[in-house]
């Protein structure tokens, strides 16, 4: 079948490690069930498995992807979960089983025309929804929803900042927050995507570490090092700082007196529970939010997209259709 997938793993050229053609399917574990693949969504995760962040060369030849919509054999139009945990494990929350994955981790993924996965890892599509639409949340809106509204507690009136606005988790993240009536503030680099971002819902947008007009209740921190200074020193005594990526450099100083003075949580989150992924599936249809397009490629020119990505020049998600 047609696939993008790992070979070889390379650090300084992660595009290098990349190969787009035939590969043979997975054997399906007990229990698993296929899903014929519709779309499916980039993540920064694929550009980190080519470079060896969480996969092992014992594991190549690999596919990547993680979101993915399609169909089972019996006609059911499905989003995958892409968490594979066992939610006893995790007190009743896969994402904390200390032995849970991410398909194209341990198992291949979804960047292929079919992907297998557990059989309690499906929730229903939306009709409401396009292809190109479900197969983009399960990853960066998945962990954007949790992040917001599991971890940072937010509630309509209240004030977020996002860092980083363009990624795919920061965009998902501006939209639902907007829609749950929470007042939106957003960074970035680029006034192109400053601009991109107040249509997307934010109330005001700034270049990355100006000073805001006020303190925030909770931050979207997806960026690390260049911007989590600034993070801390934008949130209200009690605030929240919800950190899910590091795409600037993972090792960052701790202002501890401002931490305890000020009683700030910071907060990691990654990706969300099955049942997370139905509320914000519901959330999307009953808010009549649609994720953000960046562009769609047939699965064929992934290679095209990953190039994409990995430049910087995305507002959003690209999508490979089969």
């Amino acid at each position: 079948m047609l696939a993008a997938y790992a070979a070889r793993l390379n650090n300084d050229d992660p595009l290098a490690a990349l190969e787009v053609g035939d590969i043979d399917p997975p054997d399906a574990p007990d229990g698993w069930i296929w899903v014929d693949v519709k779309a499916a969504a980039l993540n920064h995760h694929d550009l980190f498995s080519l470079r060896g962040v969480g996969l092992g060369e014992d594991k190549l030849p690999m596919i990547l992807g993680c979101d993915a919509a399609g169909t089972t054999a019996d006609g059911r139009e499905v989003v995958v979960h892409a968490v594979i945990g066992d939610p006893a494990r995790g007190g009743g929350d896969e994402t904390l089983d200390p032995k849970r994955s991410l398909l194209s981790e341990v198992h291949p993924g979804t960047l292929a025309e079919r992907v297998a996965v557990p059989a309690g890892n499906v929730v229903a599509k939306p009709a409401e929804l396009s292809w190109e639409e479900a197969g983009s949340v399960s990853t960066a809106w998945l962990t954007a929803y949790r992040m917001l509204f599991t971890k940072a507690r937010l509630e309509p009136g209240q004030t977020v900042l996002v860092q980083g606005a363009g990624g795919g988790v920061a965009t998902a993240a501006i939209a639902l927050a907007h829609a749950a009536g929470v007042r939106v503030f957003a960074t970035s680099r680029s006034e192109d995507k400053r601009k991109r971002a107040t249509g997307l819902g934010a109330d005001e947008v700034f270049e990355p570490g100006a000073r805001l007009p006020d303190r925030v209740d909770a931050v979207v921190e997806t960026v690390g090092d260049a911007t989590f200074g600034h993070s801390l020193k934008s949130i209200r005594p009690g605030g929240r700082v919800v950190v899910c990526g590091s795409t600037s450099g993972g090792v960052t100083p701790l202002e501890l007196q401002r931490l305890f003075f000020l009683q700030l949580e910071v907060l990691g989150s990654t990706m969300g529970t099955k049942a997370e992924l139905e509320s914000l599936l519901g959330f999307l249809v009953e808010a009549k939010v649609r994720p953000e397009i960046d562009s769609t490629l047939p699965l064929s020119e992934a290679r095209a997209g990953l190039e994409k990505m990995h430049s910087g020049e995305v507002f959003g998600k690209i999508v490979l259709t089969t």
